[in-house]
């Protein structure tokens, strides 16, 4: 069943779970990562297309815009911006999100760069899958590095959870090196950290595979709290080897669960871990969960059919929905089932951020269904 209990954000907050979250703060939430742009033709592949929506993105970003659009928080990016059309597009859109900027600034020469990365993506139909594809070069916030950002001054009114993910760490060497910088600052001003593991093995493979992610992502995820990421991404991004246990579905838990023992033993201060589960019959129908292990505890979402119109940002979705959860007092169950809820709107939306509302998004969580709203 449902569960009709769900954060109140009028309540005082409180400890969920063991995070001691602090409720004085400037910023809710703050994000360490990319800004990109993607180019969407639909539904036609990009050797036939004639005309491209452009979305603003970013796996940490996303989840800053979430929280701040939907749900009504006060969050933070720290990331590069170029000076140069494309870099005005993109502010103009994080702008429009809500969320506050925090930019290392950088010029661009007229031909080559630094760039503001672009990210191509088709949505695919039916049996034909979405591709997606690249381009990075030159890209600005590959270019970040430790010293970049006054942390002091970031979280000088506070901050009560602070977020980066894989796909920042992966863009170079000195990135992963600006999220631990980030992760200890923030801790120090009393946040919690979580990181995304977000594997990307087309951008891993660029300067050292599976290997090079092992020891970087260990080696941020010594300071984090909370971790996002699959059966997958703990494999190749934490050098965790797989469970004996086979999962009978992309639905089944069994194999993410199974691993928890090695996540706790190899990272003990990880509190908790959350991940989606999808089961894709098509590229518009998906079976669609998620699941939670909170210091020993499971917990499950229902599963439900999505006709989906745009897959990308889903996971996202989900983690800016649980986040939101926990930050405002739910219990695993309930930031669980938020996860999953706006996780699912999300995929009816174009685009990678939301357009949901929180009152839509609790009232899924509840068992809401897509009968009119008069």
């Amino acid at each position: 069943m449902y569960s009709p209990l769900l954060p109140d954000t009028k309540k005082e907050y409180k400890m969920t779970a063991s995070l001691k979250i602090r409720s004085d703060a400037a910023l809710d939430f703050v994000s360490l990562g990319a800004l990109v742009h993607r180019l969407d033709p639909g539904e036609v592949p990009f050797r036939k297309a004639t005309e491209c929506s452009i979305h603003v993105s970013g796996g940490e970003y996303n989840v800053a815009a979430n929280l701040s659009d939907c749900f009504e928080l006060k969050t933070g990016i720290v990331t590069a911006m170029v000076d140069y059309p494309i870099g005005d597009l993109i502010a103009e859109r994080v702008k429009a999100m809500g969320v506050r900027p925090f930019y290392k600034h950088f010029k661009h020469n007229g031909v080559n760069g630094p760039n503001m990365a672009t990210v191509y993506s088709d949505r695919g139909h039916g049996i034909r899958p979405p591709v997606v594809f690249y381009n990075r070069c030159n890209e600005a916030a590959s270019q970040l590095k430790p010293g970049d950002f006054d942390w002091a001054s970031i979280f000088s009114g506070g901050v009560r959870w602070f977020h980066s993910g894989g796909i920042f760490a992966a863009l170079s060497e000195t990135t992963g090196e600006l999220i631990i910088e980030g992760m200890k600052a923030a801790k120090k001003a009393g946040a919690i950290v979580s990181f995304d593991l977000n594997y990307r093995g087309k951008l891993w493979n660029i300067w050292g595979g599976e290997e090079k992610a092992a020891v970087v992502i260990s080696r941020i995820a010594e300071n984090v709290d909370v971790l996002v990421g699959n059966e997958e991404d703990l494999q190749k991004g934490l050098g965790i080897p797989g469970p004996e246990v086979a999962a009978e579905s992309r639905l089944d838990p069994n194999t993410f669960l199974g691993m928890m023992d090695k996540v706790a033993a190899k990272h003990p201060q990880v509190k908790i871990v959350a991940t989606t589960l999808r089961e894709v019959h098509s590229s518009n129908r998906h079976s669609w969960g998620a699941v939670a292990w909170v210091e020993g505890k499971s917990y499950s979402s229902p599963t439900c059919e999505l006709d989906v119109l745009d897959r990308v940002g889903g996971g996202d979705g989900f983690a800016s929905g649980f986040f939101y959860g926990l930050l405002t007092g739910g219990s695993p169950e309930e930031s669980l089932r938020l996860g999953w809820a706006h996780g699912a709107l999300l995929t009816t939306f174009p685009g990678d951020t939301t357009m949901a509302t929180v009152e839509q998004v609790k009232a899924f969580a509840k068992g809401g269904s897509a009968r009119i709203q008069r």
